[in-house]
């Protein structure tokens, strides 16, 4: 097997870019996962939902590897090695909607907290390109958080 090209050195942005495409890759996972498999009388709403997330990430994630690679870095790929950056779990499901909802909400409450290192950390390298990004996936989860907060109440 082949050694990684990633450099030992990477920046603190490389390192944190490759950290907040694993929470997105596997965000949209688990969101794809809730989609397919949700159940009850907030079936349709729901499910609708969970399609327009999971298609966002999976925009998302195609515009932060091109970022990485823009930064002459190699993005991280693969299930496995996503799932293990990321350090997301994968509930067994199947689950009540309630129990999809309370976990997608804890991903995207973590992917926050990263895509906010990302960001502080790429305004210190004055990198304002990674940082808009940054700005701009923070916004998004912080919606999708207020949503997911408000289904359940």
């Amino acid at each position: 097997m082949k050694k990684s090209k990633k450099s030992k050195s990477a920046s603190p942005v490389v390192e944190l870019l490759d950290l907040v495409l694993a929470d997105s890759y596997s965000l949209m996972a688990l969101t794809h996962s809730a989609h397919w498999n949700v159940e009850g009388p907030n079936f349709f709403s729901l499910h609708t939902a969970f399609e327009e997330q999971y298609q966002d990430l999976f925009t998302a994630v195609d515009e932060l590897a091109e970022r990485i690679r823009f930064l002459k870095a190699y993005a991280i790929g693969g299930l496995g090695r996503f799932a293990k950056v990321s350090g997301l779990q994968e509930p067994s499901g199947p689950l009540s909607a309630r129990d999809y909802v309370t976990s997608l909400l804890e991903a995207h409450e973590k992917t926050i907290k990263d895509f906010t290192a990302l960001r502080d950390a790429a305004g210190e390298a004055e990198d304002a390109e990674t940082q808009d990004m940054a700005i701009a996936r923070l916004q998004w989860h912080q919606k999708i958080v207020w949503m997911l907060k408000s289904w359940m109440k």
